[in-house]
């Protein structure tokens, strides 16, 4: 039986190898839109974040998302990202 290859991604923050699902893609956009992409699907630009707060915290202190994207983040965008993890680990 052939096993599937695992996609692995860097999570910006902390800097560990990790399976794609378990990470937290953001999509920058053609026009400069930032977006979260649940599904993985999106097109654009992509950098991926662990499902903690602590590595938002991490990706946020490091300009980690900023260096993946070679542009300025919005503010916005991480409390957005914050919003969304929270609710998550309710």
């Amino acid at each position: 039986m052939i096993k599937k290859k695992v996609p692995m991604r860097k999570c910006t923050g902390c800097q560990e190898m990790k399976n794609k699902k378990e990470l937290i893609r953001v999509v920058r956009n053609d026009a400069g839109e930032y977006s979260l992409d649940a599904t993985g699907k999106k097109p654009g630009r992509g950098a991926y974040v662990c499902k903690n707060i602590e590595c938002l915290e991490k990706a946020c202190k490091n300009k980690g998302l900023e260096r993946s994207f070679k542009s300025a983040v919005p503010k916005d965008l991480y409390e957005e990202l914050k919003k969304q993890l929270e609710e998550a680990n309710e």
